[in-house]
């Protein structure tokens, strides 16, 4: 299956995104006019003027086939939240990956969005109090695996305890990155989060 576009200037001032965020579905598409942000999928189609826009989360989402994965959350005066990701579902057990044009399709949304003066709430990371709950969670269950580690070398269980300490290693790896790139804050729209954006490779 053929992917769609990505982020590409049409001759005009237009910036145009795409991705899909299925994989059978219809691809979602973007387009930053001068005025508006443009969005299409299927036969659904809307714009939002920039100075309708109030506010705007950057977040890393990982999922199971794509563990370097971002969002733009985007809400206005008026019409639904919209979701700009910076992967495509490829086939059932692949996503490819759009860093550089998502990179770039944000930053210049965000300098669109300052440009004509609108009062935008700029969010970084997960919403607070989900995101201190999380943290307390994944404390938690890490020094629960660890007690767990101790005890199995403790009575000699060494298999046990490779077992056990090499989960804790991985989980704390995969949710220590995402809790610290999600630290919630909030940012300025010539400033943005590096760690809320894909590395440029």
């Amino acid at each position: 299956m053929d992917a769609p576009p990505h982020c590409d200037s049409d001759g005009s001032s237009d910036l145009v995104y795409a991705y899909k965020p299925s994989l059978l579905g219809a691809p979602f598409e973007f387009r930053l006019t001068p005025t508006a942000l443009e969005w299409s999928r299927g036969r659904l189609n809307d714009r939002v003027p920039y100075d309708r826009i109030r506010r705007l989360r950057l977040s890393f989402r990982p999922v199971t086939m794509q563990s370097h994965r971002f969002i733009a959350e985007i809400w206005s005066t008026a019409g639904p939240k919209l979701e700009i990701c910076s992967t495509s579902w490829r086939s059932v057990v692949e996503q490819e990956r759009h860093d550089v044009a998502y990179s770039a399709f944000v930053a210049e949304l965000h300098r669109r969005i300052a440009a004509v003066g609108a009062a935008v709430s700029f969010e970084a990371g997960s919403p607070v109090v989900l995101y201190w709950i999380g943290l307390g969670v994944f404390a938690g269950a890490s020094l629960a695996l660890a007690a767990l580690t101790a005890r199995a070398l403790q009575i000699g269980a060494m298999a046990g305890a490779a077992i056990v300490g090499g989960f804790l290693a991985l989980f704390a790896w995969q949710l220590g990155t995402f809790f610290r790139r999600n630290r919630p804050g909030t940012y300025g729209p010539d400033a943005l989060p590096p760690q809320l954006l894909p590395r440029q490779e």
